[in-house]
C-alpha cells in the first residue's frame, strides 16, 4: 500500500527524491499505515490459525492440536493407533489393481497423518472430511435402553441425532477413516467409533449410479461386523481393513434406527408384504446334549406349519441325540444336521452352559442367506416369515442394553464363524453362554417388538392389571403374539393338567395355565406318531409328584398342588424301570439336585 502511495506521490511532485525516509513523508500517515499492516498480517495468521485448528478439529488423532478457546476436540474420536503405512500401501494396492485411485476421502486423521496420505498417493486427489461430534450426553445406554414403550402412539421413542458427513462435490473412490478403539474392554459399545462407521457408509451409500466405493478402517479392533460383512472385506493387512460393500444392502442397512432406540420393524408389521427367495431361508434350532427338548422341537416345528410357513426347517444336533430321536425330529419335518459340538471354554466341567457356543454352528448353514434362529421351548402362534426381510442381528430386547439371542435373524457365513470362534478365549460373556458373548460381537442390532419373542413371565412388582394384560395375551384367540417363550419349567415336563412351576416356590413367576395349555393345543394337532417322543420318564413322574407333595406341605396358596392328575401319560412307561411310586419312597431332597431328571430341568 505504501508502495502505491509513493508511485502517485511521485507523478505528483518529480522534484522530491525517491530515497527519502519513510518517517520522513506523512509521519502520521505512516504511523496508521503500519498499524493497517499490522493488523492485516495478525488476521491473516488468525485465520490461518482458526483453519489449521478446524481440520485438527475433525481430523483428530495421536497430534491432535488443543483449540483453546475456540473449542477443543473430542477425546471420544481420538485414535492412538500409530499407522502402518506399509499395511496402508498394500490394501490400496489390492484395490487399484494397477489403476490409480482418483479420489481420496479422508476422515479423522490428524494434520501429520493426512500429509502421509498424500505423499502415498501422490496422484490422487484428498478431500479431507469434517463430521460433527455427536452430542457429549449420547451414551450407549441411550442409544440402546433396557426398555421402549413400543405400543406407544403418542409420543413415540426417537434415537438420539448423529450428525451426517456432508457429500463432496467429487466422486469418491475410497473413504478412509481411522477408528478409536480404546483399550477398555467396552470398545464396541464405542459411541465415537460407531458413529464414524455409520458416517462413513452413509457417505458410501450416497454415490449415484454404480461406481464402486471402497471403505477403508484403520482400527486394531474389527469394525462392526454387520455393518460391514466379513463377505464384503476385500483385503486386510495389520490394521488395515478394506471392504468393497453392496451399496444397496448398505443403504437398507442406514434406514434402520441409529440404535434399538426405537423398532425397527413397526410394532404391527404387514404379515404377507413379504415374498423373499424361499429356498434361501430357513427357520433353524440346536439341540446339544439334551433329548429332553426333542419333544419341544416337534411341537415347534409343529407350530411353524401350523401358522402357513414353507420355509426349510434345519436342526442342528450333536452325537449324543441318538437315531430314534433324530426320527421323531425328521417325521416333524426337520432337516437334521449333525455338528462337532463347541465347548465353551471359561464354563465349568458338565455345567449348563459348557457346549452352548455349539450354537456358533449356525453361521456355517451357508447354503441359506437368512435363518431365523427360535429356541426350542417356543411356539410360533403367528407367520414370522416377514423377519426374513431383517438383517443380522434383529432380536428383542432383553436387558440392559443386550438383545436376547432365542429369536434372532441371523446371515451364515463362513468367515462370520471364524470371527466368532477367533476370540472366545478373549472375550468374557455377560451370563456365561452363548448369549451373552454373541451379544459382545454383535453390539450394533436392531430392535423387533416382544411380541416376536415374548417371555412366559410374570414379575412380582407387576400389578393385577399387567398380570391380566399378560394372560390374555398368552390365550388370545386369535393369537395377539407371534411367538411365546416357555421359561421355566417346560410344559412337556409337566403333567398337561396344570402348570408345574406352581409347584415350586421359586418358580412361581413363570407359572400360567393359560400359556400352558396353549402349548398343550400345539401338542394335541401333532399326530400320535410325534406325541410318543412326548412321553414321561418314569423319574420325571417320580420329581413331579415329589414337588405336588412339597408344594402340599407348603400350603401354597394357589391350590394347584389339589389338582388331580389325568394326564394319560402317568400311565404309559417307557422305561425299563416303571414304578414311580417306589421309587418316590426313596426320593428325597437329593433327588432334586442329582438325579436324571434334575439335570434336565433347563430353567431359564
Amino acid at each position: 500500500m505504501y508502495q502505491r502511495r509513493f508511485q502517485r506521490s511521485k507523478s505528483k511532485d518529480v522534484e522530491k527524491p525517491f530515497h527519502i525516509p519513510i518517517h520522513d513523508k506523512n509521519p502520521q500517515c505512516n504511523f496508521y499505515l503500519l498499524k493497517l499492516t499490522l493488523v492485516i498480517l495478525l488476521s491473516g495468521n488468525l485465520l490461518a490459525f482458526i483453519y489449521s485448528t478446524t481440520v485438527c478439529h475433525h481430523n483428530h488423532g495421536s497430534h491432535a492440536v488443543p483449540l483453546w478457546i475456540w473449542g477443543g476436540s473430542d477425546l471420544r474420536y481420538e485414535s492412538n493407533l500409530d499407522i502402518n503405512w506399509e499395511d496402508i500401501a498394500k490394501v490400496i494396492e489390492a484395490m487399484s489393481d494397477g489403476n490409480e485411485v482418483q479420489e481420496i476421502g479422508l476422515l479423522n486423521f490428524n494434520v501429520t497423518e493426512i500429509n502421509r496420505w498424500k505423499q502415498l498417493t501422490p496422484e490422487s486427489d484428498h478431500i479431507v472430511l469434517h463430521l460433527d461430534y455427536v452430542e457429549k450426553n449420547v451414551t450407549w445406554d441411550s442409544l440402546y435402553p433396557e426398555w421402549i414403550d413400543e405400543e406407544q402412539e403418542g409420543e413415540v421413542p426417537i434415537c438420539p441425532y448423529f450428525p451426517k458427513l456432508e457429500v463432496p462435490k467429487k466422486r469418491l473412490d475410497l473413504i478412509t477413516v481411522k477408528l478409536p478403539c480404546n483399550d477398555d474392554e467396552n470398545w464396541a459399545r464405542d459411541v465415537a467409533r460407531l458413529h464414524l462407521q455409520l458416517a462413513a457408509a452413509g457417505l458410501a451409500a450416497a454415490s449415484k449410479g454404480y461406481h464402486p466405493v471402497h471403505l477403508l478402517f484403520v482400527t486394531k479392533c474389527f469394525p462392526i461386523p454387520n455393518l460391514f460383512t466379513c463377505k464384503e472385506l476385500a483385503s486386510r493387512e495389520g490394521n488395515a481393513w478394506l471392504y468393497n460393500p453392496n451399496l444397496n444392502v448398505l443403504r437398507e442397512k442406514l434406514q434402520l434406527p441409529v440404535g434399538s432406540c426405537e423398532l425397527a420393524l413397526p410394532f404391527k408389521p404387514k404379515e404377507h408384504g413379504y415374498s423373499g427367495n424361499v429356498h434361501r431361508e430357513a427357520y433353524a434350532t440346536i439341540l446339544h446334549s439334551a433329548d429332553v427338548y426333542v419333544c419341544g422341537a416337534i411341537a415347534l416345528a409343529q407350530s411353524i406349519r401350523n401358522v402357513g410357513s414353507k420355509r426349510d426347517l434345519v436342526i442342528l444336533v450333536d452325537e449324543t441325540i441318538n437315531g430314534y430321536h433324530r426320527s421323531g425330529l425328521e417325521a416333524a419335518g426337520w432337516k437334521v444336521r449333525e455338528i462337532q459340538r463347541i465347548r465353551n471354554p471359561k464354563a465349568e466341567k458338565d455345567s449348563y452352559n459348557e457346549w452352548n457356543y455349539s450354537k456358533f454352528r449356525l453361521w456355517q448353514l451357508t447354503d441359506y442367506d437368512k435363518i431365523i434362529f427360535i429356541d426350542a421351548d417356543m411356539l410360533v402362534l403367528r407367520n414370522i416369515d416377514f423377519l426374513f426381510s431383517m438383517p443380522e442381528i434383529s432380536a428383542t430386547g432383553n436387558d440392559a442394553t443386550l438383545f436376547n439371542s432365542g429369536v434372532m435373524v441371523v446371515e451364515p457365513s463362513d468367515c462370520t464363524f471364524q470371527l466368532l470362534m477367533d476370540h472366545v478365549d478373549q472375550i468374557e460373556s455377560y451370563n456365561g453362554g452363548d448369549q451373552g458373548y454373541l451379544n459382545e460381537i454383535f453390539t450394533w442390532w436392531h430392535r423387533i417388538p416382544n411380541h416376536m419373542n415374548f417371555l412366559k413371565h410374570i414379575w412380582d412388582k407387576d400389578d393385577e392389571e399387567e398380570k391380566e394384560t399378560k394372560t390374555r395375551l398368552f390365550g388370545a384367540e386369535p393369537p395377539i403374539l407371534y411367538v411365546l417363550h416357555y421359561l421355566g419349567l417346560k410344559p412337556w415336563l409337566c403333567f398337561r393338567d396344570y402348570d408345574c412351576n406352581w409347584n415350586v416356590d421359586m418358580l412361581h413367576e413363570f407359572g400360567s395355565d393359560v400359556a400352558h395349555s396353549m402349548w398343550w393345543k400345539v401338542h394335541d394337532s401333532m399326530s400320535e406318531l410325534l406325541q410318543q417322543f412326548c412321553l414321561l420318564k418314569t423319574t420325571q413322574k417320580a420329581q413331579l409328584e415329589w414337588d405336588r407333595m412339597q408344594a402340599e406341605k407348603g400350603n401354597y396358596t394357589d391350590g394347584h398342588w389339589g389338582i388331580k392328575i389325568r394326564d394319560r401319560r402317568l400311565k404309559r412307561c417307557i422305561d425299563n424301570f416303571c414304578s414311580w411310586k417306589n421309587m418316590l419312597k426313596h426320593w428325597g431332597e437329593e433327588n432334586t439336585t442329582n438325579n436324571g431328571f434334575g439335570h434336565q430341568r433347563h430353567l431359564p
